[in-house]
């Protein structure tokens, strides 16, 4: 059991105390042998463990790291999301700490039962609305409920959003987080019994100049059946074995296979001087360095990879491949 430790301060005082006898050594020492009692409120008992909220911390980490960078690419904009705090409350405290309108997306997390609720404030919805329209992403919009063009975009971004929460689960169970319905009223997102404990992780979300927060509610009694495995023990030792899992690996390659890359053909070089090119008008030919029987290169991306020959497939221009470029040959240096 850990011990009070005392300041100076306080050891000079209790020896002063006890030379001037208005404190005996026995009633100190029957202080310390008095039970030392913990306060505990029997209408919000803790459900989950110090481990737990840990582990939920880490979890929702990894959640963090992909959305944002889902937001920076998507956004083209500077994009910040990290987990501010995970606690537990009653279901009634976390309904009242949320502002009237919301962005709230109740979903349902199979093979889970029950639901969760993904609470969105309406700056960070602006601004990513006004961002994906065109606009800077600098959004004064007053608080309202979203129009219905609004709630598509806002519904699509919490479909792309539950993607990246159900990987970073998928260590702990492999879940199909769906929509089931979008509310504006927190009173009217009644999920579980007003005293029913959740859990609350808050990520803090800066999208340009533009912060608000994002609130993930989690019931108990949709976490119960899993409660063991929210462990950091538990987690760690998922998170190794996944890299070996075969499944993952042929999840990594079909998305590397749908992955686009640009293929060009070039045609040929020629070098001119600034002269020549401030000379050049409408008319004027340019002499590649290639013939009407040479190869020509293919590069994917700004690599180097085949050679080929041009000619026609019904009725587009097409090239046959004719040999591949190994590492090392001209074409790949860079």
């Amino acid at each position: 059991m850990a011990e009070d430790v005392l300041s100076q301060s306080e050891i000079d005082k209790l020896l002063s105390a006890l030379s001037d006898g208005s404190v005996s050594a026995e009633e100190v020492k029957a202080d310390e042998e008095q039970k030392k009692v913990k306060v505990y409120d029997f209408k919000r008992p803790d459900k989950f463990s110090k481990d737990q909220i840990r582990t939920l911390f880490m979890l929702h980490e990894t959640f963090s790291r992909g959305l944002n960078t889902y937001l920076s690419t998507h956004l083209r904009t500077v994009v910040s999301v990290e987990v501010a705090s995970v606690e537990q409350l009653t279901y009634q405290e976390f309904i009242q700490s949320l502002a009237n309108p919301s962005v709230i997306s109740v979903l349902a997390v199979p093979p889970l039962k029950g639901n969760i609720i993904v609470e969105v404030n309406t700056g960070i919805a602006f601004a990513f609305i006004d961002r994906v329209f065109g606009g800077e992403g600098k959004t004064a919009i007053k608080p309202r409920t979203l129009t219905e063009i609004e709630e598509a975009v806002m519904k699509r971004f919490m479909e792309t959003t539950m993607e990246h929460f159900r990987e970073a689960w998928s260590n702990v169970v492999q879940m199909n987080p769906s929509i089931e319905a979008t509310e504006s009223n927190p009173q009217f997102t009644q999920i579980v019994p007003p005293s029913d404990m959740v859990v609350i992780i808050t990520i803090q979300m800066k999208i340009g100049e533009v912060e608000g927060m994002m609130n993930i509610c989690i019931p108990y009694l949709v976490l119960e059946p899993i409660m063991s495995k929210l462990t950091t023990t538990f987690w760690v030792a998922a998170s190794v074995t996944k890299d070996d899992d075969p499944e993952q690996i042929k999840i990594l390659q079909r998305k590397i296979e749908r992955t686009h890359v640009p293929f060009v053909v070039e045609m040929g070089e020629i070098h001119i001087s600034i002269n020549e090119f401030l000379t050049l008008g409408f008319g004027d030919v340019l002499q590649l360095d290639t013939g009407v029987k040479d190869e020509l290169l293919c590069r994917v991306g700004k690599r180097a990879k085949f050679y080929c020959r041009p000619g026609v497939s019904g009725k587009k221009m097409a090239v046959q491949i004719t040999r591949t470029i190994e590492e090392g040959d001209e074409g790949t240096d860079e």
